[in-house]
């Protein structure tokens, strides 16, 4: 059976609700407050079955314009729609703000509906069919029937099913997907059950027992039970209204426009890429950083639209923009979207997603010029290139680049292994790959040797930079396993070489400038004629004004010539004063079986306690003494 949706569209109060009940027998007004005030507040749904096949699930959405975002939200996932327009009053405000977003996201079949038939004479119906033919002159439904109906007596009921039918029959079946998705449009709790979400199913297809992901919070549940158009069911699939039952989810913890999706296949971003048509209807130009709602699937988001090529854009233009989001959402290529303004609220335009998880552009950039070209108008690889530079330092994985290109499987491993064969990209690992463009790879290799060589240059006598320092001091996102790509890369081709975790370039030679190396020479020299009573290395530092990189290096470079032992923090010994020590306090066990503090200061010469101390516990962590009590003994 072909699953369709079919959404109504109007102002409010033209008989959008009563045309559904009178259609379909169900009173779509679910509320107390709809059914007291007479107007549609939320989506409301029914269905009909076709005399040829097709199941048509119907979304009526509200025509007050304090509701719009509702009814931007039940244009998502509509086949056709249907245009309500009231014989006795006409196309009204709601009617033309129904059809721009209709049209902006992308709606391309439908028919338009005259309702209240039975209260207008023929004269009035054939004004009020001139005034719709006006309207829709130019829109997608311009060579679309245009059907009088009454509610109250049927009249025209016949007629519309069987347009109904030959639309329904010229609407392609949906294209298989390698993931579902279904956009929250609402959210309740039935006593026995738990939690229920309902939508309209995208693409894919789902069924019981499956895990699934709630984006975009990214959390896990597993689907409890299915229905559609009140029927339970095994699977759900594209074009059908769904409800589902979630396992182990209150409903607290799920909300109206986020999304259910298969496991692991969507990515939030605070960014969306596209180019955006800014209606013809507004009365005046669009400023960059205009803040805006942004309305996706059954979202709402705050954000503030970037015009990237310009500062202000004219009513009518089509022009390349970055909505920068207050909260994520999970988009994929070609998803309609519309963008109202902030206050007051009217629809500023839309158009179809370009790139759902873009890096953040520059402005006035060749490069992001480039970049939308090639995402709306290049070939297959050129398209998946793009996606992978524009990636970054972060690369792209497979999951990314499916939802950006709507490439997946088989097709898009032959255009991976396609451009990993021609070096255009490059790839981390087999078992989760994440794919980096040549361009990126060989600017992270020379980001690598600029830090490396900016190393030596502020620290001449270390040997190089540590690893984890080294990939702090890189962009920021960097990938590890692309970093030690690169780094591999250099030392094999000789530029770079690695001694455990320090990196340094092949050509790097410590260098020692005169006046440090003469400074050094005279530190240890002064640790060399004052044997076990030196003085603390504070005191050098003092002595010959050394600031503290400085004195550092001093240090780090008598260290690395072995020229000092370190006892104690800050407490250092001249190497032979040390050796000395230890030849002595073996000799002295020789005769003795056993060393009190008093022995081993006459060993040391008579050193105070100062020294004494640090010197006896040196001796015990070298494991030439072991302390038992107030004495110490030879170790074995």
């Amino acid at each position: 059976m072909k699953e369709l949706i079919l959404g109504t569209a109007g102002h409010i109060d033209h008989g959008k609700t009563s045309l559904v009940k009178a259609l379909t027998g169900t009173n779509t007004d679910r509320l107390k407050e709809e059914q007291k005030r007479g107007i549609t507040i939320e989506l409301g749904f029914a269905s009909l079955d076709l005399p040829e096949g097709t199941h048509l699930g119907i979304i009526d959405v509200p025509g007050h314009e304090k509701f719009v975002k509702n009814m931007v939200a039940g244009a998502s996932g509509i086949d056709l729609v249907a245009m309500i327009i009231a014989a006795d009053e006409g196309v009204m405000p709601q009617t033309r703000e129904h059809m721009d977003i209709c049209s902006l996201l992308g709606i391309r079949h439908g028919l338009t509906i005259v309702t209240k038939a039975d209260l207008v004479d023929e004269e009035l119906k054939e004004l009020a069919k001139d005034d719709i033919n006006d309207f829709i002159q130019g829109t997608f439904l311009e060579d679309s029937p245009v059907i009088f109906v009454s509610s109250h007596t049927g009249e025209g009921f016949d007629e519309l099913k069987k347009e109904l039918e030959k639309i329904s029959n010229q609407i392609p079946s949906k294209e298989k997907s390698w993931f579902y998705r279904l956009p929250i449009d609402r959210v309740f709790t039935m006593k026995g059950f738990g939690t229920i979400i309902t939508g309209t199913s995208l693409s894919g297809e789902i069924e019981i027992g499956e895990t699934i992901t709630i984006y975009p919070k990214g959390t896990k549940t597993k689907v409890r039970g299915l229905q559609t158009h009140n029927q339970n069911v095994e699977k759900a699939f594209a074009g059908m209204r769904t409800a589902v039952n979630l396992q182990g989810i209150s409903k607290g913890m799920i909300e109206k426009g986020e999304i259910i999706a298969t496991k692991d296949s969507l990515t939030p971003s605070y960014m969306i890429d596209a180019y955006f048509t800014y209606l013809s209807s507004n009365k005046k130009p669009l400023k960059n950083r205009t803040r805006i709602k942004f309305h996706s699937g059954t979202s709402e988001n705050m954000g503030n639209i970037i015009l990237l090529d310009r500062e202000f854009a004219e009513p009518g233009e089509t022009i390349p923009v970055q909505f920068r989001l207050e909260s994520p959402v999970c988009c994929v290529k070609n998803d309609g979207f519309v963008a109202r303004s902030y206050s007051p609220v009217y629809t500023l335009g839309g158009g179809f997603v370009l790139n759902p998880v873009p890096a953040k552009h520059k402005r006035f950039n060749e490069e992001t010029k480039e970049l939308f070209e090639n995402l709306k108008n290049g070939s297959t690889p050129e398209k998946i290139l793009a996606v992978i530079k524009n990636s970054g330092f972060r690369g792209s994985d497979l999951r990314q680049l499916s939802i950006c290109t709507q490439i997946h499987g088989k097709k898009l491993d032959q255009e991976i292994s396609l451009l990993l064969s021609k070096n255009l990209i490059v790839t981390t690992d087999k078992e989760n790959p994440k794919y980096f463009h040549k361009d990126i790879f060989e600017t992270i290799c020379n980001e690598i040797k600029l830090k490396i060589e900016d190393f030596h240059k502020k620290n001449p006598m270390k040997e190089g930079i540590n690893k984890d320092e080294l990939i702090h001091l890189l962009k920021k996102g960097i990938n590890d396993k692309i970093f030690l790509k690169g780094i591999n890369s250099l030392v094999k081709s000789g530029e770079t070489i690695m001694d455990k975790n320090i990196i340094r370039l092949s050509a790097h030679k410590i260098s020692v400038q005169k006046d440090i190396k003469d400074i050094k020479n005279k530190i240890v020299n002064e640790y060399k004629t004052s044997g076990l009573t030196p003085p603390y290395f504070k005191e050098m530092e003092k002595k010959y004004s050394l600031d503290k990189n400085t004195a550092i290096d001093v240090l780090s470079l008598i260290l690395k010539e072995n020229l000092l032992v370190k006892v104690k923090n800050d407490l250092f010994f001249y190497y032979q004063g040390i050796e000395n020590l230890k030849k002595n306090v073996i000799k002295y066990f020789e005769d003795n079986q056993e060393m009190t503090a008093p022995d081993f200061k006459d060993i040391t010469g008579g050193v105070s306690r100062k020294y004494l101390i640090p010197l006896l516990e040196y001796l015990d962590m070298e494991k030439i003494t072991i302390r038992i009590g107030d004495i110490r003994k030879l170790r074995g």
